[in-house]
């Protein structure tokens, strides 16, 4: 079992950036793949991008591919999740998560591939 624990969320304003980390403890953090999601009040949780086991490569939805950007340190137990050019509409609580199966692997975009997940940081963009 890991226990994930994200941080770096805040109010910003329009056109901002953040870096969100979550910190991985009690499992081997190279054997997962890492995962970010968001969910904005009233909807659901949405996929904003995964990574590799050892960062070789991510996955991103295409609507969303140059403002965000993942990245791991396994080295620090840490993924990380770089947000540029904030906006409003950006505006939700981030998670990480770790998933058993390979960034190439069927729905590794779905919440239910992933096992663990962190409490959550928010991010609020006003206009």
């Amino acid at each position: 079992q890991v226990q994930l624990v994200e941080s770096g969320g805040g109010l910003v304003q329009a056109g901002a950036s953040l870096r969100l980390s979550c910190v991985a403890s009690g499992g081997t953090f190279s054997s997962y793949t890492m995962g970010w999601f968001r969910q904005a009040p009233g909807k659901e949780r949405e996929f904003v991008a995964s990574i590799s086991r050892r960062g070789t490569n991510t996955y991103y939805p295409v609507s969303d591919k140059g403002r965000f950007t993942i990245s791991r340190d396994n080295a620090k137990n840490t993924a990380y999740l770089q947000t540029n050019i904030l906006k409003p509409e950006d505006t939700a609580v981030y998670y990480c998560a770790a998933s058993q199966k390979g960034l190439s692997e069927k729905g590794i975009s779905d919440t239910r591939s992933y096992a663990y997940w962190g409490q959550g940081t928010q991010v609020t963009v006003s206009s």
